[in-house]
């Protein structure tokens, strides 16, 4: 029985490492920008509200195809007296009939024929409009892929910190069992190993912390992307390293091309101007096409077929010469308001991609100067170490040197993920994130 229980808790446990282990999942950065597009609530609300646009502007474009309505009515008439008052004829002794029900049937057409012009600009406009809604959208596809990168970014960081970390912490905890036996036969003074001591204390609140930030990234990125809380997503460094960054912008141009931000504002502008034209189609009559026909059908008493009927039909709204121009002047002041809306995000879009730029030059200027620091580092710990061991040198200077050491590891480390972060965000800015990403690639 007890062999038994030992079969199935070895089995459970075989059971759980099996899905912890499913659990952990590497994720290429192309493949987490595709599931973002594919899968985030941000890029499901742009594209619907694109979807909203297209409907409404084939709703607009229909208002130039004529109007076709049919009606019909059947009616049960209870008994009606009919007189026919007729001057010319004497009364006929016939007795005249009484209908009980009667039946009338119309068709109208109304096809437009000039309306101010207002027709053809209401297309323009909701045309620009839709351009507009869509260079919305793929700006919130760049922000999503940006957020992407920034998750993932920070995820490595993280992940890459905690094995330095756990790498010191090893050799930091040997470092104690020496430090105990060295202290044990009294070749050292316990304060040495209280400080090979401490050093482990410090190096276990950073696995703490980093661990700490690991499940918080992971859990942002797995919400951002639809996955399952409990995945844990790994970094391969060399998926996320495999960039070449020697084409990155040097200007703002690109960005006051490309930026689909600005797009949409330029779109905006051109809708406006429209609804200025829309707005002046007040002053001009209304021309439209006419025709019908009608069928009545009154038993017993009269029927009427083929009554058809066509002609023109105009409209013109002689008090709105006069309150039109307030539809007007606030047309041209929204023109005014998006043309300022314009120059101002241009402003913008030159500051944010020259920060991006300065920002780029100095994490490579700062990913150089980390690796002359570790090579620093490094020597300078294998100095310390060589003098430590032959009594030259005391606990203190060994603890300080390892310390370094170990920040440089980790300052080398992150500062290669910085410049590809950097890199992308000065894509971001300018305009040229999303084409980054190859699609028949991931």
């Amino acid at each position: 029985m007890k062999i038994n229980q030992l079969m199935l808790f070895g089995i459970f446990f075989i059971g759980i490492s099996s899905i912890e282990a499913q659990e952990k999942t590497s994720l290429t950065l192309d493949e987490a920008v595709k599931m973002a597009w594919e899968k985030s609530n941000e890029v499901t609300l742009a594209n619907t509200k694109v979807n909203t646009k297209r409907y409404e502007t084939q709703e607009v474009r229909n208002n130039q195809y004529p109007d076709l309505k049919i009606s019909g009515q059947y009616q049960r008439l209870t008994k009606a007296s009919i007189d026919l008052h007729n001057n010319g004829d004497t009364a006929s002794s016939d007795p005249m009939p009484s209908p009980d029900q009667a039946m009338l049937g119309m068709a109208n057409l109304s096809l437009p024929i000039f309306a101010g012009f207002k027709i053809q600009n209401s297309i323009k406009a909701s045309d620009n409009l839709y351009e507009a809604e869509s260079a919305y959208a793929a700006k919130t596809k760049e922000d999503v892929t940006l957020r992407v990168i920034t998750y993932y970014s920070a995820l490595y960081k993280a992940q890459k910190t905690l094995d330095l970390l756990n790498e010191n912490q090893k050799q930091a905890k040997q470092r104690v069992t020496d430090f105990t036996e060295l202290e044990k036969n009294g070749i050292i003074p316990r304060n040495d190993l209280l400080k090979a001591q401490l050093l482990v204390s410090k190096t276990q609140l950073s696995i703490d912390e980093a661990n700490n930030n690991i499940n918080n990234i992971n859990f942002y990125l797995t919400t951002l992307l639809k996955l399952d809380p409990n995945v844990k997503l790994e970094v391969n460094e060399t998926d996320f390293f495999n960039l070449k960054t020697s084409n990155a912008p040097t200007s703002d141009i690109l960005a006051l091309e490309n930026r689909k931000d600005l797009e949409a504002i330029r779109f905006q502008q051109k809708a406006s101007e429209a609804n200025v034209k829309i707005a002046k189609s007040g002053y001009y009559p209304s021309l439209s096409l006419l025709g019908g026909y009608t069928a009545l059908d009154l038993k017993d008493f009269i029927t009427v077929k083929y009554a058809m009927n066509f002609g023109v039909g105009l409209s013109y709204d002689l008090s709105g010469i006069l309150k039109n121009s307030a539809n007007v002047k606030a047309a041209e002041s929204r023109v005014l308001e998006v043309k300022n809306t314009e120059a101002v995000m241009t402003d913008r879009i030159k500051v944010e991609v020259q920060k991006s730029i300065e920002d780029y030059d100095l994490a490579i200027n700062q990913s150089v100067v980390y690796d002359e620091a570790l090579l620093q580092a490094a020597e300078n710990y294998r100095l310390v170490k060589d003098k430590f061991d032959n009594g030259l040198s005391d606990t203190n200077d060994l603890v300080e040197a390892d310390v370094e050491h170990l920040n440089a590891k980790i300052n080398t480390a992150l500062s290669k993920a910085t410049i590809i972060q950097k890199y992308y965000e000065l894509l971001s800015v300018s305009g040229q994130l999303s084409q980054s990403f190859n699609l028949s690639k991931i």
